[in-house]
Formats: structure tokens, C-alpha cells, sequence
């Protein structure tokens, strides 16, 4: 469980937080997280695959705009987070931190990504643009069913809660019918169902979730 760095391709050095686990790696988990950064939460997150026999990493994302960032769920936190994600980050540009992140991590073994609300639709994106990503679970991503034209280049699972206002569960309908091949999964559940620092948090999905991303990681990653 320490601090590291990732060499970016423009040499810019990108912040992380990794963790491996007591015994050989099975497989490396990217691990993308919310508006919030990589905060106690996300750490926890990298924590929990490490102890499920992979070494997992979390990149700082918002390092090229303000460095260690780690946010709380309030409103004003909530703010900020939205502006770094949605009005201040270039897409093209994290991308391109991501695929730094996978190249690190592969060093460990195949990659799967996992990302959770804004990392949600960052883990789609990467499935779908990036090389080297053997799995990929998506979690709530808001975003994803505007791309849903995009093809994805491993196998994938999507998780989404019916209770999400973000989401609106006619457009998750939508993305099904346009990828009818995928997993997609819908949990009696909100937003933020897998944060267990949320009022959203709800332990049977999160726990199902996990489950499900145990199962396709240990399937596509392990030698």
C-alpha cells in the first residue's frame, strides 16, 4: 500500500495509489475513480483487490489540474469534483493517462479496469479505446449510454442502480438494445451503491457487484 508514480507519455509524472497482494499476483486491476479523486474510499477499493490476490492500482486523474485531490460527499464537494471532471479535465488527455496506467500495471499481468460514477464512464471509454485491457467493469457510469455506439475490446460487465436519477433506467434500456451481447446489470439501488461512505451505499449490490467483477477478473486475468 504505497504512493507511486506514472511515467505519462508527455513525461508528465501522474500520482497513484497502489497495493499488491502477499503473494504472486494473479492479475493487475486499474482501479478509476470518482469526481471525489483517489480518496479514502478509492484506497479502499485498491486495498480490497489487492487482497483478492491482484495487484491494483489507482491513478490520481485530477493530478494535471491540482495535485492529491481527495474529496468528501457534501455538496460543495460534490461541486468541485463535477467542475475538475466534467468542465476542467481533457478526455483525450486522461485517456492517454489511463493507457500510462494500463502499460504500468501490466508488468503484473493482464489488466482489468473497474471504475465507479465519472470512472464508471472512464472504464467504457477504456474498453473501448484502450490497448492492453483483458477486462473491464463499469459501475454506474453517467455517460455511458451516450456512448453507446462505442465497441468494446474485452469483455465487460455494467452495473447500474434502478434507483439512479443520474441514469434514468430508460437509457440503460437503450444501451441494451444497442448492446444486446453485454452484461448489464440492474440492482434495487442508487447511485453510489458500492461507496460505503455514502447514504447510497447498499451492501447486498455492492457485495453482488464485487462478486460479479471477482468472477469475470479471475476468469480474463489469471494465467
Amino acid at each position: 500500500m504505497t504512493v507511486t508514480t506514472i511515467h505519462c507519455a508527455d513525461g508528465f509524472e501522474l500520482g497513484a495509489y497502489e497495493a499488491s497482494p502477499s503473494t504472486t499476483a494473479k492479475g493487475a486491476v486499474v482501479v478509476i475513480q470518482e469526481i471525489f479523486g483517489v480518496n479514502s474510499h478509492i484506497r479502499s477499493v485498491v486495498d480490497g483487490y489487492a487482497a483478492e490476490g491482484f495487484y491494483a492500482i489507482a491513478p490520481a486523474i485530477f493530478d494535471r489540474l491540482e495535485r492529491d485531490v481527495q474529496l468528501g460527499y457534501t455538496e460543495d464537494d460534490m461541486n468541485t469534483g463535477i467542475e475538475l471532471a466534467f468542465q476542467k479535465l481533457d478526455m483525450s488527455q486522461t485517456l492517454s493517462d489511463l493507457q500510462a496506467t494500463v502499460d504500468h500495471a501490466a508488468a503484473h499481468g493482464s489488466v482489468g479496469v473497474v471504475g465507479y460514477c465519472f470512472g464508471g464512464l472512464l472504464t467504457w471509454l477504456s474498453s473501448c479505446n484502450l490497448s492492453n485491457v483483458s477486462a473491464a467493469s463499469a459501475y454506474y457510469g453517467g455517460g455511458i449510454p451516450d456512448n453507446a455506439d462505442m465497441t468494446p475490446g474485452c469483455p465487460i460487465i455494467l452495473h447500474f442502480g434502478e434507483q439512479d436519477a443520474h441514469i434514468p433506467m430508460d437509457s440503460v434500456a437503450a444501451f441494451q438494445e444497442k448492446q444486446p451481447n453485454l452484461s448489464v446489470h440492474v440492482y434495487a439501488a442508487d447511485h453510489g451503491f458500492n461507496c460505503d461512505q455514502r447514504d447510497a451505499f447498499d451492501a447486498p449490490s455492492a457485495a453482488q457487484a464485487k462478486e460479479r467483477t471477482l468472477a469475470l477478473f479471475n476468469d480474463a486475468l489469471s494465467a
